[in-house]
């Protein structure tokens, strides 16, 4: 499950991703698991949910490079692009609605568009966080 956004301009709409993250690490208990994987220039987390083995990802780059991160953590941790669950921010959805949608084009999101690209398959579930428009 990998947060994007632009790692270290916490509390912006652009990073909501990542904020989500935290929040779901702090649900599983694994919010004090926070590591920073330098093989994949992100930080990650172990988790388990519903006998389910998650790897939570926050990568450490600015969001049109988030793809390079999770396509090395996909190789490190032998996931294929339908493993991969993106959450990121939506500006086309208003302010709080959520949506989940599996595959299709980056509809202009650069953070998308650079998981398409590095990982060559638009095949990622993406759950789309509304932030509005300004």
């Amino acid at each position: 499950v990998a947060g994007l956004g632009n790692y270290g301009l916490w509390g912006t709409r652009h990073s909501v991703g990542m904020e989500v993250l935290d929040r779901l690490a702090r649900q599983l208990a694994v919010a004090e698991g926070w590591r920073t994987d330098k093989r994949c220039c992100a930080d990650v987390a172990l988790a388990t949910a519903h006998g389910l083995e998650l790897v939570l990802l926050k990568p450490r780059r600015f969001m049109n490079l988030n793809g390079l991160s999770v396509a090395s953590a996909a190789e490190i941790y032998n996931l294929g692009p339908e493993d991969i669950y993106l959450v990121h921010d939506d500006l086309d959805k208003a302010l709080g609605k959520v949506a989940i949608k599996l595959g299709g084009s980056a509809r202009g999101h650069n953070g998308v568009q650079s998981c398409i690209s590095a990982l060559h398959s638009n095949e990622m579930t993406r759950l789309r966080i509304g932030i509005g428009r300004p």
